[in-house]
């Protein structure tokens, strides 16, 4: 029957998002599933109705935190009402505002999970890889496209521009999580867009 169907997705997203929300605090090896389980209230049967394992459980949360992912990256990277250094701008200024909204705790599932996992699953690993294949593909041609524009030095290389944007991002985020405020994430916007990003 349709209710009973958007019954039992209703209760896969429920444990989905509880789940990310519970990893994004404690990582995946800290992550229980009674303590999600717990907090839904979902019985233990249905639990494994949805999901074969915790892995299963582990790799179906950070594909349903994508889907959330690319829709945010949607509203600021692929936002063709601003020019590409405004979108890029856009997006750090949105993770600075989720980090204070978060008072700079939990950060991406994405990138948390790859210092956790990327050692300890192959499995996990290739997966995380493939989401940030992806995410870097949409701002290389960010960059491609602001360099088209005349708004970034022509020599630079798109492909690592992308790279060293993203691993700095990360980095800052890190440090924002380790200090308690936004001030490192801050301060890498600062001489990004003020030196780095110039025609």
């Amino acid at each position: 029957m349709p209710g009973q169907t958007a019954t039992k997705e209703s209760t896969k997203v429920l444990l989905l998002e509880k789940g990310t929300d519970i990893m994004l605090e404690k990582g995946y090896n800290n992550t229980g599933i009674m303590e999600v389980l717990q907090a839904t209230g979902v019985p233990k049967g249905s639990f494994y109705h949805y999901f074969e394992s915790k892995e299963d459980f582990g790799l179906q949360i950070i594909n349903h935190f994508e889907q959330s992912y690319r829709d945010k990256v949607q509203l600021t990277i692929g936002n063709k009402d601003l020019n590409p250094i405004e979108r890029l701008r856009a997006y750090c200024n949105g993770g600075i505002e989720n980090f204070q909204t978060q008072k700079c705790r939990k950060g991406c599932l994405i990138g948390n999970l790859s210092q956790e996992m990327a050692d300890q699953s192959e499995i996990f690993r290739k997966r995380l890889l493939e989401i940030q294949t992806e995410m870097t593909k949409r701002f290389v041609d960010c960059f491609e496209e602001a360099q088209k524009a005349g708004l970034i030095n022509a020599s630079y290389n798109c492909k690592d521009l992308a790279e060293s944007f993203q691993a700095g991002w990360a980095g800052a985020t890190v440090r924002a999580k380790t200090s308690k405020t936004v001030e490192p994430m801050q301060a890498y916007v600062r001489f990004t867009f003020e030196h780095v990003f110039k025609p």
